[in-house]
């Protein structure tokens, strides 16, 4: 009996048959179970400090492109102003010009208004007078 009983034992310990597979599977899914219960939640801590490093990176990455496009804006500004001032003075020297070849301020005065009458198409216009006032046509009206 006792030689029987050692035979058992040894079959168990050496897993011989279906019962020694058994529990190495047993013993096997036991680990694996402990396994995942200890390394879920470091997974979960890992994975949302990963998730936390990638939400920081692209904040910082849409920061940038904020402040790089606000850059572009200003230096196009101030180029737009450049080329506005640089107009107005082409502008101030055309007019300056125009205004001496005409003899001064009243003969430009009257060269623009002698262009405003050619661009109009009305067939009544007033033409001022030396007093600045114009000339009214108050007959006109009477003969309605």
């Amino acid at each position: 009996m006792a030689e029987r009983a050692s035979r058992r034992l040894k079959g168990a310990l050496t897993m011989d048959g279906k019962a020694g597979c058994s529990v190495a599977g047993v013993v096997i899914g036991a680990l694996a179970l402990v396994a995942l219960l200890v390394g879920w939640p470091q997974y979960r801590v890992y994975q949302q400090r990963l998730a936390g490093e990638a939400a920081l990176a692209e904040a910082q990455s849409s920061r940038q492109v904020a402040i790089l496009e606000a850059r572009a804006k200003k230096e196009s500004a101030i180029s737009l102003a450049e080329a506005e001032v640089i107009r107005a003075q082409g502008a101030a020297k055309a007019n300056a010009i125009l205004q001496n070849s005409l003899g001064g301020p009243e003969g430009y005065l009257r060269y623009l208004q002698i262009q405003a009458l050619e661009n109009t198409k009305s067939s009544l216009i007033y033409v001022p007078t030396e007093a600045g006032l114009p000339v009214t046509e108050a007959r006109r009206l009477d003969q309605r």
